[in-house]
């Protein structure tokens, strides 16, 4: 009877918001975007805009934008570890990322997805793009065995067929069309569903090396594996921004709501831009091929939008747009005058305000008010909880740990804090970071010690006024700030030890 009677006071405070009514909903993760690679928070900035991003642009003017949004890491592999559960990259067995297709996932079987998540709301749910993190795949010698990875170059004895387990089919989406590891790692294939699609009707299972990449025009990111005869990361966009369009218009008209998880190929390396997309001409149209596929994540989001709108949804749909870590730092790019991390120091893989500083935005017409600009801290983290109060659902207690409702700021509620304080990390320097009120302190993990365990106070920034992160204005040997840097040590050890959770109860 209790119970009942929570469930009754829940669905009374969803009803107080205006949002009983359950959306279809579109999570988009980009990949390597940072603020400054949309227009519209560059400008916040800067009037040297080198490539504008229309789409992203409108939807932020018309709905809400965090100017102080942080991914949980500044690498792909344990944000999107921590997007997926709600919880902070350290939770997992890999705190420092999963970084090969072939290792065991991070996810544990009674762990809660978004996926999940959205599946028991009664939504139909997919998975679009890079996966991003281990899964399980079979040997080529016996397909129902695991496959155990060696890490080496030429790993041909695996079984990449199909996914055994732990792929997006196992983790509550009903469809999925995935790139493994992105277009940047093998295995260089697309699966549908947790199957190996041919790209062609001739296509077999092939070693794709640095020459057969070259042969095409492109230079491999990482290294030599097994793939599709036909792989060709040029054409990578439009097979997935085809499916996910198909997928909106098999789903629009049907009595479930639909949940896409849409992660882009865009913008990693190697920058393998679409000759035209949506009859948008991108290969060559600015300063560099990095800044291509910029342009190309922007037409991806028009025919996203453009589908929603066809298929008569557009008005009850909820967006929301961020990325897996900060802005690439590209040379031929930056000497365009072009800044990925904006006014930021750093970028993807640092510790600096650069490699976690992601644009967030938020978008559902009738329910967020358009032209909101919060600089409230918020995490990537924050998309389970903010689903969960979208659809009506509680988390429960061992669940999206460190994960905190956004809603109530989205739809125009002051003075809502999700978070005590920020923590973040980088990515191979192995650093790790609290942010509270402003103070940021970078603590250092030594590399050697494989628990993690050892720490050490590296830099200390008041971000208040000091958002670039001077080094001049660095305070971590100022005998004024000890105590801060005491208190900041302190607090990052005694929440990661103790292991207690960190999130907000904002309904």
């Amino acid at each position: 009877m209790k119970v009942k009677r929570l469930a009754i006071v829940w669905f009374a405070i969803c009803c107080s918001f205006g949002y009983a009514q359950q959306p279809n909903v579109i999570v988009v993760l980009a990949d390597d975007i940072g603020t400054g690679d949309i227009s519209y928070y560059r400008k916040m900035h800067s009037n040297n805009i080198i490539v504008e991003t229309p789409t992203l642009d409108k939807l932020s003017k018309e709905g809400i934008v965090f100017t102080d949004a942080h991914s949980p890491a500044a690498l792909c592999a344990p944000t999107r570890y921590a997007i997926m559960t709600g919880n902070h990259c350290y939770r997992s067995y890999a705190p420092w990322g999963v970084w090969g297709c072939y290792q065991p996932s991070p996810i544990e079987r009674d762990q809660l997805t978004l996926g999940k998540l959205m599946k028991q709301a009664g939504y139909r749910t997919s998975f679009f793009g890079k996966w991003g993190f281990g899964m399980d795949f079979g040997r080529k010698d016996n397909p129902d065995v695991v496959y155990s990875s060696p890490r080496k170059e030429h790993e041909t004895d695996v079984d990449i067929s199909k996914v055994i387990d732990r792929g997006p089919v196992q983790n509550g989406f009903d469809y999925s069309y995935m790139y493994p590891a992105g277009i940047q790692a093998e295995p260089y294939a697309v699966y549908e569903n947790g199957v190996m699609e041919p790209l062609k009707e001739d296509s077999e299972i092939i070693l794709i090396t640095k020459a057969y990449g070259k042969n095409l025009g492109f230079k491999l990111d990482k290294k030599e594996g097994l793939g599709d005869s036909n792989w060709n990361p040029f054409n990578a966009s439009e097979l997935l921004v085809d499916k996910a369009v198909k997928f909106i218009e098999r789903n629009a008209k049907t009595k479930e709501p639909f949940f896409m998880y849409y992660c882009s190929q865009a913008v990693h390396k190697p920058h393998t831009p679409s000759k035209s997309l949506n009859g948008t001409k991108i290969a060559g149209t600015t300063p560099s091929n990095h800044l291509d596929m910029v342009k190309e994540l922007d037409v991806q989001m028009e025919m996203l939008i453009q589908t929603l709108k066809a298929q008569g949804v557009y008005d009850n749909t909820l967006i929301i747009f961020t990325s897996d870590n900060g802005g690439l730092q590209v040379k031929p790019t930056i000497q365009f005058g072009h800044k990925s991390s904006n006014i930021y120091r750093g970028g993807k893989n640092q510790a600096y305000e650069g490699g976690t500083r992601v644009p967030f935005i938020a978008w559902w017409p009738g329910k967020i008010k358009g032209k909101q600009i919060s600089d409230t801290p918020v995490l990537g983290i924050d998309v389970m909880a903010t689903l969960a109060a979208v659809t009506s659902q509680k988390l429960g207690e061992n669940q999206a740990m460190d994960s905190s409702n956004l809603l109530p700021i989205m739809l125009g509620k002051k003075n809502v804090e999700p978070h005590d304080f920020l923590i973040t990390q980088s990515g191979t320097s192995k650093r790790v970071m609290i942010t509270d009120d402003g103070w940021k302190l970078i603590i250092q993990v030594d590399k050697k010690d494989k628990t993690d365990a050892t720490r050490t106070p590296f830099a200390l920034f008041n971000l208040n006024n000091n958002v670039s992160e001077n080094e001049n204005q660095n305070l971590i040997n100022k005998p004024k700030y000890q105590a801060k840097v005491k208190a900041l040590f302190e607090k990052y050890n005694k929440t990661r030890d103790s292991k207690v959770k960190t999130r907000s109860e904002i309904y």
